[in-house]
């Protein structure tokens, strides 16, 4: 039996839209999917990518089974665990995934740094990073950091979050004391009163909200880069008909979760073993789904925007130029304009 992949209309202006045209176009043919033609194989026989909570749509492809079913059983599907962007961009870069979601400024140091990814979709724009203060705490700028601890996950958009208001309130990285953990831990330490300050991410920021009193004193929502669906370039090159196939199972579950936002944060708070109420929060209030999958200028401008505090910390070999060149190149937007066809 032939697998099935599925056409979408853009999610942009179909938001609440159920009525999905099926197609079942064989490899080859222009636009769409690419789905192999009856009693070939698919390039692959294996396909490992990534689900993670700050990446909702990853959690709909994954208990929807969208990508199995449109492959069927000739193909392995596994799913790993991305705690964040940082984690997502070690296992694409050690080869344990072929596709996996990190933050735009988080690719974007990746691929400065060497490691061989491309944007393929974009998953959201969410307002997904924030700094955060214990529920007692005296601080209420981000000016009275200066001189305290703060905690932040290196190479994600939190921690890039952090650098950018910073330097808005006249400071910069090396005012502050910056602790390297994961997002978790870092809430923990600033639950514990290990760290002034925490450059925190949902649901966990979500959840310190209503668990432990925590309060946002810094939020800016052009701050936080968009959500990129990464793929290696090896897989990009060598298995294209099943990379479609995840863009397209992307987009189809972006339109679910547009017409299902309860069920999408039940999905959330399942995964994240979090209140419902707070993934309600993080669904409806801070993760915006409804836009364009096909990655392009909106995002490059924003890379380019935050390049230049990228380049300022000192963590690109080669700085500014690395990370044009990076820039250039991060884009791969032909699978997202199949499935929005």
């Amino acid at each position: 039996m032939s697998p099935i992949t599925r056409r979408l209309i853009p999610a942009a202006i179909t938001a609440g839209v159920l009525a999905l045209t099926m197609s079942g176009c064989v490899q080859g043919e222009s636009g769409g999917n690419s789905a192999p033609a009856e009693g070939s194989e698919w390039s692959t026989n294996t396909l490992s990518l990534d689900w993670a909570t700050y990446n909702p749509l990853s959690l709909v492809v994954k208990d929807q089974g969208l990508i199995e079913d449109a492959l069927g059983d000739t193909v392995k599907v596994e799913w790993i665990q991305s705690a964040g962007s940082n984690k997502a961009n070690e296992l694409l870069r050690s080869g344990s995934i072929d596709i996996g979601s990190t933050a735009g400024s988080a690719a974007l140091f990746a691929r400065a740094n060497g490691s061989p990814i491309k944007v393929i979709d974009i998953f959201s724009q969410p307002e997904w990073a924030a700094i955060v203060v214990g529920a007692d705490s005296n601080i209420s700028d981000v000016a009275d950091l200066k001189g305290t601890s703060v905690a932040a996950t290196k190479g994600t958009d939190p921690y890039f979050f952090l650098l950018q208001t910073l330097e808005e309130a006249g400071l910069s990285a090396s005012d502050v004391e910056i602790q390297n953990v994961q997002h978790a831990d870092g809430r923990a330490l600033l639950d514990g009163g290990s760290v002034a300050a925490w450059a925190g991410l949902d649901p966990i920021m979500a959840a310190a909200e209503v668990e432990s009193g925590s309060r946002l004193i810094a939020r800016n929502v052009d701050f936080n880069t968009y959500g990129f669906l990464n793929a290696t370039e090896d897989f990009i090159t060598d298995h294209a008909d099943v990379a479609q196939v995840v863009v397209d199972a992307y987009e189809e579950a972006r339109v679910w979760a547009l017409a299902h936002p309860y069920e999408t944060a039940q999905l959330l708070a399942d995964a994240a073993s979090i209140d419902i109420a707070v993934a309600e929060t993080v669904i409806n209030e801070r993760s915006n789904l409804d836009v364009s999958g096909v990655p392009g200028k909106e995002q490059i401008e924003v890379l380019q925007r935050i390049s230049p505090i990228i380049a300022e910390s000192g963590d690109i070999k080669g700085g500014q130029a690395t990370l044009d060149t990076a820039i250039a190149s991060i884009v791969h937007d032909e699978f997202a304009k199949n499935a929005a066809q």
